[in-house]
């Protein structure tokens, strides 16, 4: 099967949202660039799902290529970019941390990352995948969902507090200044990674779904019907489990792996099917390379901060439309923009950095 450049885009969109997100300026932003306080949803918590869920699809569409066969260089490989990712979310925090010139760096780097989450995620599920049977996945994840939502209920796991489960199990592993300081509870903590290896099973699900033999239109009904069914029962599972992106709740799983397969099934068609790949180009562009587009936004960041570029572009943009709102949002468009920019010289040159 050829590449599905429809995956890419996805994978562009989603990196380019979780780019937008992470650079507000100033405390009025608009809710849809807010994550949710503690339950509910907002689209700024779509972001990280959709790229887990899409790493889920990738893991099938990569290892489908060695027939699923445990290797030792496959395996090795597989462990390598697992600590490889988690300690480049490590060193990101230390790098904001040198930055600002804070001192004791190994004594409060935050050891739980976004990259950090993916990788034991991308880990444990392509080993997974190189020892247990495809048909075997559904009831992974059934067992993975029905456990933590016991962990939940029993570990007071809705509690904002020092009295969850999450953070008690961090706190006594990492250690306080190891965590995530803006809350009791690390929203990339140990304990949602039970439900976070569900979530990346669902999307190497539906990349079997989107890359079997069969027509483009039969494999898009395939995706289409696994999104409506699991979308139905989060909706459902919600009423007693409610939507939570920082502890990633079983509910939160089910609806936005729905909401990405379906995104992932609708851009397969007017891309794979009807052709219109190049009015996708820029987000193609921010999609292969991915990884390396995140990672370099989070180290700029850190320095324009240090130079005060967002507070200056959000003072002068603001003293012309006097909205806090739209200031925010245009500095986080322009800075979002200006990754775009490398992000298509390296398309044009061909360059993709493999992490």
């Amino acid at each position: 099967m050829k590449r599905l450049i429809s995956l890419d885009v996805l994978r562009g969109i989603t990196v380019f949202g979780m780019i937008l997100v992470n650079n507000g300026v100033g405390h009025k932003q608009f809710s849809t660039l807010q994550h949710a306080k503690w339950n509910g949803l907002t689209p700024c918590d779509l972001v990280f799902p959709f790229f887990l869920f899409m790493v889920g699809v990738s893991i099938y569409l990569s290892l489908k290529k060695f027939d699923f066969t445990p290797t030792p260089k496959l395996v090795g490989k597989i462990l390598k970019r697992t600590a490889i990712l988690f300690l480049m979310g490590m060193l990101l925090h230390a790098w904001d941390m040198m930055v600002w010139s804070e001192p004791d760096i190994l004594a409060n780097i935050r050891v739980w990352s976004v990259l950090g989450r993916i990788a034991l995620c991308y880990g444990i599920v392509s080993l997974l995948m190189l020892w247990v049977s495809y048909r075997h996945l559904w009831k992974i994840v059934l067992g993975l969902l029905v456990l933590y939502s016991a962990i939940l209920v029993m570990g007071n796991g809705y509690a904002q507090d020092e009295t969850n489960l999450a953070c008690i199990i961090d706190r006594a592993l990492c250690g306080e200044a190891h965590l995530y300081h803006k809350s009791p509870v690390d929203p990339e903590g140990l304990l949602g990674t039970i439900s976070s290896v569900a979530h990346t099973i669902i999307g190497v699900m539906v990349g079997k779904a989107i890359s079997e033999k069969k027509s483009v239109k039969e494999r898009i009904f395939g995706v289409l019907l696994i999104a409506s069914f699991i979308g139905v029962a989060g909706y459902l599972l919600s009423y007693g489990f409610p939507l939570n992106k920082r502890i990633w709740s079983p509910s939160y799983v089910l609806v936005t792996c729905s909401l990405a397969a379906s995104m992932l099934g609708l851009l397969t068609y007017v891309i794979d099917e009807r052709g219109y790949s190049k009015c996708f180009t820029f987000f193609r562009a921010f999609g292969v390379n991915a990884f390396f587009m995140y990672v370099l936004s989070e180290a700029l960041a850190s320095i324009m901060w240090y130079f005060n570029v967002p507070g200056t572009v959000y003072d002068f943009v603001n003293g012309i439309i006097n909205s806090p709102e739209w200031s925010s949002a245009i500095y986080a468009l322009l800075f979002d923009a200006s990754l775009g920019l490398i992000a298509l010289l390296m398309w044009k040159m061909k360059w993709t950095v493999k992490i």
